[in-house]
């Protein structure tokens, strides 16, 4: 496949989709939405003294996507809230100047080195980082971060 938005390896991610699915308790939730195409990604967090300690989300959207969806699935364990803006920051450094990928467990992102120069679609990869941030900005707000556990 000669399209650089649809290689094998973005496409095996989006297939794989780890994470899918909901949390059957979630600590918080959240979710992001584009109107330019109808994506909508929701994401469910469990969470321990700020620490992500359980991820799900339901993602029904385009293959870029699914696929960053897929990479919060498997590598958000253990993150904080400001580990994921660090993440969202490098994302937007290397979409915009197609520049190096975060480092790991991030550094899969590098799938998606031929968005860069499609700015229509990066936000396809920033949704499911804005799903998540959107559900620790929930921690704030009265009942957010559950204590019991």
């Amino acid at each position: 496949m000669s399209d650089p938005l649809y290689r094998r390896e973005l496409i095996r991610l989006a297939a794989d989709a780890h994470g899918a699915g909901t949390l059957p308790a979630p600590d918080v939730t959240g979710s992001a939405f584009n109107p330019a195409c109808g994506d909508r990604v929701s994401v469910t967090l469990t969470l321990s003294d700020g620490r992500i300690t359980g991820v799900g989300h339901e993602t029904r959207a385009c293959v870029l996507t699914q696929a960053s969806a897929s990479i919060l699935g498997s590598a958000l364990e253990g993150h904080t809230r400001a580990d994921v803006e660090v993440l969202r920051a490098a994302l937007v450094r290397m979409l915009a100047t197609d520049g190096p990928p975060p480092g790991a467990p991030f550094d899969v992102y590098s799938v998606f080195d031929g968005v860069a120069g499609h700015p229509a679609r990066h936000r396809c990869v920033l949704l499911p980082v804005d799903a998540v941030l959107g559900a620790f900005g929930k921690c704030a707000e009265p009942g957010g971060e559950r204590s019991e556990r």
